[in-house]
């Protein structure tokens, strides 16, 4: 039985799709995903982390760390910054599959026509609605953000399109 099971994952490489139909390359070919975002003296912390935390499944907020950094605005106001840096396969797969999931088509093809905007070196920028993650939805913003660097390993950009529209995030 071992032999037909390690027969079957040979398979499922050759042919280059998971079981979930996601092309194997594209699952290990994200380096890491940085978020960030800022709570500022009239927002509540525990919301603001509450909106992020909306990003990742249950069973992995467990497993993210934000750093959190003090510092002052122009009116020497108190603004927190927090940041994490995702390197966990797992969860950058979960992120990225919730993500997809739950980006609207309308924001993919947003992304999709203005995808030069977005990328650079190999990295996708997104910059996603703090106040809307915190109800659970997930869609592009300019203001006030929730940021997220997804890095890749490849740097073309013809590259990160075809990996992104095999994860989900572009249609």
């Amino acid at each position: 039985m071992k032999r037909l099971n390690n027969f079957r994952h040979i398979l499922i490489i050759v042919v280059g799709m998971s079981e979930f139909g996601v092309s194997i390359l594209s699952r290990f070919s994200i380096a890491f995903i940085d978020v960030s975002l800022f709570a500022h003296a009239t927002e509540d912390e525990d919301k603001v982390m509450r909106a992020v935390q909306n990003f990742f499944p249950l069973k992995y907020l467990d497993s993210v760390t934000f750093r959190r950094q003090n510092l002052h605005g122009h009116h020497k106001n108190p603004i927190v910054l927090f940041e994490a840096r995702i390197k966990d396969k797992e969860i950058i797969h979960a992120f990225v599959d919730n993500l997809s999931s739950n980006l609207s088509m309308v924001d993919k093809q947003n992304l999709l026509e203005e995808i030069g905007r977005y990328v650079e070196k190999g990295s996708l920028y997104l910059r996603l609605d703090k106040q809307a993650a915190f109800q659970g939805n997930f869609k592009l913003c300019k203001a006030d953000p929730i940021r997220v660097r997804v890095r890749f390993r490849k740097s073309k950009l013809e590259d990160v399109v075809q990996i992104c529209r095999e994860l989900g995030i572009l249609p």
